[in-house]
């Protein structure tokens, strides 16, 4: 399909009467609306004609008696990925109070290190809150073929029926 005179000004005048693109692709025939719309683009035309704009309904009142959305009682969800996952509000009231730092868990100063002296061999196990200075990892030997040393490795790696038990009792709660 080829643009003659006869199709380019069949274009502009539909163009200029308002119809869209598809429209005008229609008309045409044998041709796309993206084809129309950038023939359109290439001729510069860029004036259409409006078409009366419809009234603007108007709102209806929020009733008073309703409350809000954010002032409704929240029902547990019934169905979905989340439907017996508990409500933040309930996971923050249940949350365990933090377990005070032990003597075995506090790093001596010489075995930390940034994250500019990690190697191989040194414990990746992040200390503190990542961009504060007082932030560091553990840096004590690592196991074999592990990033952590056997302390922090215990930590991360737990069994599998450890796991499982821990979801088990969960349920029960």
């Amino acid at each position: 399909m080829s643009w003659t005179d006869e199709r380019v000004e069949l274009l502009k005048k539909l163009w200029g009467d308002g119809l869209s693109a598809s429209q005008i692709a229609g008309e045409l025939g044998e041709v796309t609306r993206n084809a129309v719309i950038g023939k359109v683009h290439r001729l510069g035309l860029s004036g259409r004609a409006k078409t009366a704009p419809t009234a603007a309904r108007p709102r209806k009142p929020m009733r008073e008696a309703e409350p809000r959305r954010d002032e409704r009682p929240q029902r547990p969800m019934t169905h979905g990925n989340t439907a017996l996952a508990p409500s933040l509000e309930q996971m923050v009231q249940e949350a365990p109070a933090p377990a005070p730092q032990s003597a075995d868990n506090v790093v001596p100063m010489g075995q930390r290190c940034t994250i500019m002296n990690l190697t191989e061999s040194t414990c990746r196990w992040p200390m503190g809150e990542p961009g504060t200075d007082g932030f560091y990892f553990c840096g004590g030997k690592t196991k074999q073929g592990l990033p952590y040393c056997a302390h922090h490795a215990r930590i991360a790696y737990q069994p599998v029926q450890d796991r499982r038990r821990d979801r088990r009792l969960a349920y029960l709660a």
